[in-house]
């Protein structure tokens, strides 16, 4: 099985560089669809934390729901809707789940085709989750239902979905449709006046304020290419004699064909966050015929777009599968929220509906994603990361909160830090200037200075332990952080918020903030505070001072966010030098590194671990760099559904891969640097936000040659382990000689 996917996910990524040929052709969504079968994974990974949870999503870039083949009807929280490994399918998916994630999907629907016998109960016509004729890429899929006698395709755009259904035999065909509500909160209607089926299935949030509306529904409507001849709904596997239901236990509609054999069925299928309505304005402008392959072909074209920003030269189909996969991944999100006619769901409102200007972006998954991700978009889809700059500014507005996880349109309260300033610095220091600056300052400034009152606290906004972290220097053991859906964390929470308010220091320093500047540069040292010396580790710490006492770097406690001191000790991305000197220099700093991947303690799986190989560029061995780099690429990344090595959170897991194999990373990604080693390929070819072209190339004097010798940069040797971000624009020819 594993043997075939491969073969269809490289059989047309073919010779030895990918210039010139169909970059979606290189693609295999199938990737993270399965357990991980890497090699860190199988040592640090529990639970979900083995599970990558990617789909193989049919859209487009930053689309607004995604499409999939589903294995799973629920929308509950850590389970995606489709496995490869699952026997059964329950149809075709209008999604909004968060690729890659351990949270929940919402506003989703189901189209089903079957024939034959009119089956409304899932258990009895779903159908067998075959893989012999199924093809599958970012802007279609394509499989056969034997058990119907029916081929399915499916492409889409931004906000709206176009199927084929073609009959291999005469038959009845039948359409179900069935909203995913859990709560039995969802709404369906039969319109054969306008040979159209609509409905809604809201969406509820999880963490803070679990199981409350969200405060929007997930809106659909389905047209059909010819009028149906019979029509219905139903709820809880029985048929109901009306055209529309509404909280009702698994409610769902059906229309009928009688079709013959080789006869096509379309269907257009239009989806919205503020109405139904919206959800036809949308439908319509974005699928005004009934030409299947021209919105194939639109749809591929915006791929492409940003496909062809990055151009690789490999011998490796293996690796070229894996790099556009993970370019692929990294593409997904965050979302596009508003209509055509720029009308979203007002942020953590009540069924509040604004416009806008320009593109709504919501589902950041900040805590992942401001590490490699974001960075990635800003070189490659720069005035969509714009646009998600405002778009966190509308949310603080609306919300009188900058949120720290907004997702499903909501504050959450979910994971830790603070990372949206993190984001919002990086963009304004790489010069961007159209937005509010003062608003934005106002709203990172607000929650890093000011304790939200405790109804407004318990709502998720404003930074968890905030009050300890501005009268101890960090967070003590005594603060639990019970008011957050990942309690206590004491040291992470330190380590990231230090992060945090470096980020908005440079800001202030930009903006001419001085005296805040100062304050905030002076907290960005707080990460000392929980250096313990005499251990040589982050540990956690009581109020008067003391450490904990029950202490091993190499196990979980509960002061550290989903790992161990030792993997957690290196997040200082703003100040290594500061940690280096804390750690007694370089050559303790080196050994702790040797000793993190020696000890087979590094985790690629989780992200706050994710620049530590680059921190050898800091050491007397940028070499290491390379060697622990291509080694993770090697073994925490593959072209099987076991391929990545734990959640993709939106695509961090695969963005890292992207940077890591075009030869830099951002370690600190609010500064504009890039510490850099060899790339993965033979060449990379890069369009710059400015349209420049930077190629960076790898020259061996042997089969044999890995050292780093020389790096030449536009003639001249580079004499530095890092790129500057307005070096990179100027483009030009990087070259590293190996020996």
């Amino acid at each position: 099985m594993k043997k075939a996917l491969v073969y269809l996910a490289i059989v047309c990524c073919f010779g030895s560089h990918v210039f010139g040929q169909n970059l979606l052709d290189c693609v295999n969504p199938f990737i993270g669809t399965g357990a991980s079968t890497t090699l860190s994974s199988q040592k640090h990974a529990s639970g979900t934390e083995n599970l990558a949870n990617t789909i193989p999503a049919v859209g487009v870039p930053f689309g607004m729901t995604q499409w999939t083949p589903q294995s799973q009807q629920t929308e509950k929280k850590c389970l995606a809707p489709y496995y490869y490994n699952d026997k059964k399918l329950y149809g075709f998916r209008g999604t909004h789940w968060l690729s890659g994630s351990c949270t929940q999907d919402y506003g989703s629907f189901t189209i089903t085709p079957i024939s034959g016998k009119l089956q409304i109960n899932p258990e009895i016509y779903a159908f067998d989750n075959l893989h012999q004729n199924e093809i599958a890429t970012p802007n279609y899929y394509q499989t056969d239902i034997p058990a119907y006698q029916l081929k399915v395709q499916l492409t889409a755009k931004q906000r709206s979905a176009f199927f084929n259904i073609t009959a291999n035999a005469t038959d009845s065909v039948y359409i179900l449709i069935t909203p995913n509500s859990d709560k039995n909160q969802a709404y369906i209607k039969v319109d054969q006046k306008n040979n159209r089926i609509s409905g809604y299935n809201p969406a509820y949030r999880i963490y803070q304020g679990s199981g409350k509306p969200a405060g929007f529904n997930g809106y659909f409507v389905i047209e059909m290419d010819r009028p149906f001849t019979v029509r219905g709904v139903f709820s809880d596997n029985k048929l109901q004699s009306t055209d529309s239901l509404s909280k009702q236990k698994d409610l769902g509609a059906y229309v009928g064909f009688k079709l013959n054999k080789n006869e096509q069925l379309k269907l257009r299928v239009g989806t919205s966050f503020t109405s139904i309505e919206n959800a036809i304005k949308n439908l319509h402008a974005e699928i005004k015929h009934w030409d299947f392959e021209q919105i194939k072909k639109e749809s591929e074209a915006n791929w492409l777009k940003y496909f062809n920003k990055i151009k690789i030269e490999d011998e490796s189909r293996e690796n070229k599968t894996i790099f556009y996969t993970a370019l692929y991944h990294s593409l997904q999100h965050p979302r596009l929220f508003n209509d055509v006619d720029g009308t979203y769901p007002q942020f953590d409102s009540h069924y509040k509906n604004a416009t806008t200007k320009g593109n709504y972006y919501d589902d950041f998954s900040m805590w992942d994603i401001y590490r490699a991700q974001l960075p990635l978009l800003e070189l490659i889809a720069p005035e969509e990361t714009n646009d998600m700059l405002k778009s966190l500014i509308i949310k603080g507005q609306q919300a009188k909160w900058l949120p720290i996880f907004p997702c499903w349109n909501s504050i959450t309260g979910a994971m830790i830090g603070d990372h949206a300033t993190s984001f919002i610095t990086s963009r304004y220091l790489k010069g961007f200037r159209d937005f509010d600056i003062t608003e934005a300052y106002r709203l990172m400034r607000q929650n890093a200075f000011d304790i939200p009152s405790k109804e407004i606290y318990l709502t998720g906004k404003g930074r968890r332990g905030l009050e300890s972290y501005l009268k101890y220097g960090y967070i003590p053991l005594e603060d639990e952080v019970l008011d957050a859906f990942h309690k206590r964390e004491q040291v992470s929470r330190t380590l990231e918020y230090a992060f945090d308010d470096y980020a908005l220091a440079m800001f202030a320093k930009q903006k001419g903030e001085k005296k805040d500047w100062k304050i905030l540069l002076n907290r960005s040292k707080n990460y000392k505070n929980v250096f313990d010396k005499a251990t040589g580790f982050v540990r956690g710490r009581y109020k008067n001072g003391t450490w904990y006492k029950d202490f091993n770097p190499d196990i979980k406690h509960s002061f550290i966010t989903e790992g161990t001191s030792r993997q957690y000790m290196f997040y200082v991305p703003h100040d290594v030098n500061g940690l280096i000197k804390l750690m007694g220099g370089k050559k303790k700093f080196e050994q702790a590194l040797d000793s993190l991947f020696k000890k087979n303690e590094y985790w690629h799986g989780n992200e706050p671990g994710h620049h530590i190989p680059f921190l050898y560029n800091y050491t007397r061995s940028p070499w290491k760099t390379k060697q622990y780099v291509h080694q993770i690429l090697k073994e925490e990344y593959g072209n099987g559904i076991g391929g990545l090595s734990g959640n993709d959170d939106t695509g961090q897991m695969s963005a890292w891969y992207i940077f890591a194999a075009m030869g830099f990373y951002p370690v600190n990604p609010v500064s504009g640097e890039y510490q850099i080693t060899a790339p993965l390929f033979k060449k990379v070819s890069l369009t710059l936000p400015n349209d420049r072209i930077l190629n960076i190339e790898n020259f061996k004097t042997n089969e044999k040659s890995g050292k780093i010798n020389k790096i030449i940069w536009n003639g001249k040797t580079h004499k530095s382990w890092s790129y500057r971000y307005k070096d990179l624009l100027n483009g030009g020819e990087v070259r590293f000689m190996l020996d």
